[in-house]
């Protein structure tokens, strides 16, 4: 099993079937950056993930799984607290996030299936990605894939050298 950069789309996985895990808030507020990915090619998962709030309360470290094709599953995943920094800290719950992906690895490899995501956590939850590369590594199953969009590359350059 290996964690894999790619350039690219991380809503086109590069391996079917594949598992899309990203983090989600404790808000039930759905409107900026990956989400939006996802609501214009998977409108499922965001339909689900507001019932989800409808019909409970999700918590931090909870994960819903949502199939929204044959060969894609989503994992919306409650690993942010609130939608923006508080006193000086970001959105991003480390230990929720483990918790999720220690639940989406375990769906991986009980259905042998591949895991796709961009940087998770690293943007608008204010997570560091080194943390959030370790956390991925330790809870890892199966092979995973990493997408950054050209656009952004220049940013996460060092990745690729």
């Amino acid at each position: 099993m290996a964690l894999h950069y790619l350039i690219g789309d991380a809503t086109e996985p590069v391996k079917r079937p594949a598992l899309l895990p990203h983090v989600c808030n404790d808000k039930n507020g759905w409107g900026r950056g990956y989400v939006l990915a996802l609501r214009a090619k998977f409108p499922q998962s965001e339909i689900q993930y507001h019932e989800w709030f409808r019909t409970g309360h999700p918590r931090l470290g909870e994960v819903q799984f949502v199939q929204v094709k044959p060969d894609i599953c989503i994992a919306n995943m409650i690993g942010q607290h609130d939608i923006r920094w508080i006193n000086g800290v970001p959105p991003i719950r480390y230990p929720a996030l483990e918790q999720c992906l220690a639940a989406v690895y375990k769906k991986a490899a009980d259905e042998k299936i591949t895991v796709h995501m961009p940087r998770i956590g690293a943007e608008l939850s204010g997570g560091e990605w080194s943390k959030i590369e370790e956390i991925i590594k330790k809870t890892m199953t199966v092979d995973s894939y990493v997408y950054t969009l050209a656009k952004q590359r220049d940013k996460w350059l060092t990745v690729y050298e």
